[in-house]
């Protein structure tokens, strides 16, 4: 089953239905899926085909959606990139999936443009004015056939490659496939959330993100219409909660928490609204009390889901109540089990990492393989068990609960940071001799990115020194919000950091 193929027979039953809307544009599932199959051909006739690869490095928006309809119509897979990356970290990603063309705006062109500079033959496409060696996204889409494209191969199912840093601190793409979007947001979502082709969702996140691919998955498979924002504005999406009948809004508890002044002064404007769903983090008690206060009418969902394992588990509207620090039950469908280091199944009521699977890799939920990296992918595994990298336990209800991270990430604000990625990035700063970095408690996002810094002997540099540093070679959110100076970091015997210990130093 391909995800072209239902927004298809979507475009024919609701051809004049409103399928996706940004910053006052719109198009219905007729237009879209018309310029989707336009893009489609025209990629197909400069020489882009099935299994080839495309950066998609745009903000929310009309584009965006067209872009990635066309590219998933005719088999290539998307690639699609936060605009927060730096230069430095797109180049990573380019020539690791070796793209065939690379559809991106103007205002993003000066880091595109040298990420691309070692990559020779890309499709530069460009929303915005192009310059020599580019051409305009929409002029480009305009010259292909609105025919659909030819059928794509059963055999061949990837979709695309989402692009997150590890623990070695360099980018992994998971290769997700069109059942893994379809089961997950097709399907599940649609019972746990009883979605219709009535319902008006509005997503908050970027659609760089699985979480926003989702919404996008939810519209071309339901039939919703999608509301976004180019860029996020809490005053603004409240008012298109009001203005445009919203009844699902997605999101993170980050941005839930910076809504929730407006939602409060203005409770009415949710009238409409009968959900909201969020992950990306552990959903805060007393966020959960603001909303419950504010909105007794509207039901929240709160569920826990990753790039590369997809819809894992959810704390439904009528528990969150009963079992409000819970992660909540597996999703029918999908099998938990908790383990220690080796893989081995931990004793009832204690703690393990918890080890996903649902189906086979890429025909469930949970992706297919980090692309063109074999050992990365071994690691990710216990034989067909994903290691979500999340340590949890079940209480005598069968509810999930989060405990540690056995990855060393931190999660700010629903964005996945790698310490080890900020490790490396601070000790290329001539002045650092050694880092530990590690989440700390932050009221607004969760947690921010914390670092105790060893100096090299006769060295100088401030805490804005570093910060600046980060800043200029790893998204903006990765970089430290606070720097601690040491003289000497603790370690075990074998020379492993104990970061435990600065922690608590820190606190």
């Amino acid at each position: 089953m391909k995800l072209g193929t239902v927004l298809a027979a979507n475009a024919r039953r609701y051809p004049g239905k409103r399928a996706v809307v940004c910053d006052g544009r719109q198009l219905t599932f007729g237009e879209l899926d018309t310029r989707a199959n336009q893009l489609a051909n025209a990629l197909l006739a400069r020489g882009v085909g099935p299994g080839d690869r495309v950066i998609v490095y745009l903000a929310n928006g009309i584009e965006l959606v067209e872009a990635m309809a066309g590219i998933l119509k005719m088999g290539a897979l998307i690639v699609p990139l936060s605009t927060r990356l730096t230069a430095g970290e797109i180049t990573h990603i380019v020539g690791d999936c070796e793209p065939k063309a690379a559809i991106y705006s103007d205002d993003l062109r000066p880091q595109a443009s040298t990420a691309l500079e070692r990559a020779k033959g890309v499709l530069r496409l460009l929303v915005g004015r192009p310059v020599a060696g580019e051409e305009g996204f929409t002029a480009f889409l305009e010259q292909g056939s609105a025919d659909e494209p030819p059928p794509l191969s059963a055999l061949e199912d990837d979709l695309l490659i989402g692009y997150t840093s590890g623990t070695t601190g360099r980018p992994k793409g998971a290769v997700a496939t069109h059942n893994n979007l379809i089961l997950a947001n097709g399907f599940m979502n649609a019972l746990e959330w009883e979605l219709t082709e009535r319902d008006v969702i509005l997503a908050t996140t970027a659609m760089a993100h699985r979480t926003g691919l989702g919404r996008l998955a939810n519209t071309f498979y339901l039939g919703c219409t999608l509301l976004m924002q180019s860029r996020f504005d809490a005053a603004d999406a409240v008012s298109l909660i009001e203005r445009e009948q919203v009844t699902v809004l997605g999101g993170v508890p980050t941005v839930y928490r910076l809504m929730m002044p407006e939602l409060e002064r203005r409770p009415d404007a949710a009238k409409s609204l009968r959900l909201m769903v969020a992950t990306g983090e552990v959903f805060p008690v007393p966020l959960k009390e603001r909303i419950f206060k504010a909105l007794p009418h509207v039901g929240l969902y709160s569920f826990l889901a990753q790039t590369e394992s997809g819809f894992v588990a959810g704390l439904r509207p009528q528990e969150q109540a009963e079992k409000p620090n819970a992660l909540g039950r597996p999703i029918p469908g999908v099998e938990i089990r908790l383990a220690d280091e080796n893989g081995n199944d931990v004793p009832k009521g204690a703690a393990g990492e918890i080890l996903v699977r649902c189906g086979t890799r890429g025909v469930g939920t949970v992706m297919r393989e980090y692309f063109r990296n074999p050992k990365a992918t071994e690691e990710a595994f216990f034989g067909e068990w994903f290691r979500s990298g999340d340590v949890g336990y079940f209480d005598d209800d069968g509810f999930l609960y989060f405990a540690d991270r056995a990855k060393d990430m931190i999660v700010s604000g629903g964005l996945n940071v790698y310490s080890k990625e900020v490790e490396l990035t601070l000790q290329e700063h001539a002045a650092v001799e050694e880092a530990a970095v590690f989440g700390v408690p932050d009221a607004e996002f969760g947690e921010s990115v914390a670092a105790c810094v060893m100096l090299k002997r006769g060295h100088k540099a401030s805490a804005q020194d570093l910060i600046e540093h980060c800043r200029q070679r790893i998204a903006s959110y990765k970089k430290p919000k606070h720097i601690h100076f040491v003289d000497d970091l603790p370690k075990t015997g074998t020379g492993k950091i104990i970061k435990q210990e600065l922690r608590k130093l820190f606190s």
